[in-house]
């Protein structure tokens, strides 16, 4: 994927596709998404970091009221492979973790940090034809789960 900067994404727009290793070692084809679902891409900084701890555990715990709303949480950062193992299985996370240690989709999605190799903590909603469907650059850790949760409901019922 050659992109080299991108212009922010909005509302109404495709998601640009991508292929990242999980933190299990299987690798995720967002094309693979399409038709199945919803698919809530939440990007992060640091893994293990107080913020994004507070944010992985919310999604953990709010995982089946997202996906009684037909959706699948995936959480990106540029950390590698082992750092999210580590994390994943710390914090007993029941989503998938995505590595994106190049920053390649992070810049795609433009939530790249300047000057760092790092997400910034960014939230996307993208319905089962993986159109860009909601879109929360101003996130609360401990509350974004929460509110993913009834975006789907309200984005599901217009």
């Amino acid at each position: 994927m050659g992109v080299t900067h991108a212009e922010k994404l909005s509302v109404g727009q495709q998601a640009p596709l991508f292929q990242l290793q999980a933190q299990d070692g299987s690798a995720l084809d967002l094309a693979s998404r399409k038709g199945k679902g919803w698919t809530v891409l939440y990007f992060y900084p640091k893994a293990g970091t107080p913020g994004c701890t507070t944010q992985a555990c919310a999604f953990r715990d709010a995982i089946k009221t997202i996906r009684n709303e037909n959706a699948d949480v995936f959480g990106i950062s540029t950390d590698d492979i082992e750092v999210l193992q580590k994390f994943h299985k710390e914090h007993q996370l029941t989503f998938t973790l995505l590595s994106d240690s190049d920053a390649k989709v992070t810049e795609a999605y433009g939530v790249k940090m300047p000057i760092v190799t790092a997400a910034k903590r960014w939230t996307f909603i993208l319905d089962p034809s993986l159109m860009v469907r909601q879109i929360d650059d101003d996130v609360d850790p401990a509350m974004d789960a929460q509110r993913v949760a009834k975006e789907l409901k309200k984005l599901q019922s217009q």
